[in-house]
């Protein structure tokens, strides 16, 4: 099997920080490797072909991931920031990058990237199988409707958070640290004196502080977020052709709409998770308190702070996605 641009397995960027959407193309090599199974010949030359691709799409998601990562992660600080910061700390999104490069320089926006990147790998490769258990048992049909592509994205969530719940622990006290935001206002030198102060004050408990939170927000985040992009794929597709025909621009399209999608769900329990992962321990009993506490204090629109980051970050977010995926699957094609 053949790479070329158009046929590029298509990763995307859900909340839970890594691209899972390889999985559901009917033209990508893991879908016809998990669908077709039971119609392929086991001694036939082009199951050998069929593993090999699904191991380079596989590869290429991590090599996407991290793209997504360097590139979003500007965004990202930005949102924690103002999600996290005493009333009247910045004016708005713009405010937060000036103070951070006056203070910090450049790599201050970089502040607290270790932990999400150190995730990519791990989550990426728990979504994976999750979403194919999710979208695949006993299937009839080799397309998955909206709402199983929905229901397999929510699932495929869960079992990430055991690995996303503390990589955003870390990386939300990372970022919020410089602007005294984080465990009492306590300064970190970086991920591994994070996890190491956690786990002294408050043991594994402490290091998964926010997994409810962060499960409120990447289960209905993700499956907007798989709905939105094959809903935006079918619409820019012309009457006679096929999905898989769309050239990388409208896949970028497609995927930047589906971020858009995600967020304008998920900003408010990512708000509020970010709160409870930074504040100091018993300021929120739960979820529900630091909504309660939140609302009262600041008022509904406390719950949608960082909206306007989280949006800029997902178009630049997914054209490099989909620059890392194309360029690690044409050096692997290339040499393997």
């Amino acid at each position: 099997m053949s790479h070329s641009s158009p046929s590029l397995s298509f990763f995307a960027l859900p909340p839970h920080i890594i691209p899972t959407d390889v999985l559901l193309p009917p033209q990508s090599p893991l879908f016809a490797t998990v669908h077709h199974a039971e119609e392929a010949n086991p001694n036939a030359t082009t199951a050998p072909t069929s593993t090999a691709e699904s191991v380079k799409s596989f590869i290429a998601g991590g090599f996407g991931g991290v793209a997504a990562v360097l590139v979003g992660h500007p965004f990202d600080l930005t949102k924690t920031r103002l999600q996290t910061a005493s009333p009247g700390t910045y004016t708005g999104a713009i405010d937060v990058v000036k103070k951070t490069l006056a203070r910090d320089g450049p790599t201050g926006l970089y502040r607290g990237v270790v932990p999400p990147l150190l995730g990519v790998t791990p989550i990426f490769a728990m979504s994976f199988w999750a979403l194919i258990f999710a979208a695949t048992p006993n299937r009839a049909s080799k397309e998955l409707s909206i709402p199983e592509l929905a229901t397999a994205g929510f699932l495929s969530a869960v079992p990430t958070t055991l690995v996303t719940a503390p990589v955003e622990r870390a990386k939300v006290l990372l970022q919020a640290s410089v602007q005294g935001q984080g465990q009492g206002g306590r300064q970190y030198s970086g991920v591994f004196d994070v996890v190491k102060h956690l786990y002294k004050e408050g043991g594994i408990r402490s290091v998964f502080r926010g997994s409810a939170a962060t499960v409120a927000r990447d289960g209905p985040g993700s499956a907007a977020y798989f709905a939105a992009y094959e809903i935006t794929k079918k619409f820019l597709t012309p009457a006679g052709s096929s999905p898989s025909d769309l050239n990388l621009s409208a896949i970028i399209l497609a995927g930047g709409t589906a971020g858009i999608a995600m967020w304008s769900i998920a900003i408010p329990p990512d708000v509020l998770k970010s709160r409870i992962q930074s504040a100091p321990t018993g300021t929120y009993s739960g979820f529900m308190d630091c909504a309660r506490k939140t609302i009262a204090v600041d008022g509904v629109k406390a719950l949608w702070k960082g909206f306007g980051p989280a949006m800029a970050r997902a178009f630049p977010a997914n054209a490099a996605t989909f620059l890392g995926v194309e360029m690690s699957r044409r050096l692997m094609d290339q040499y393997f």
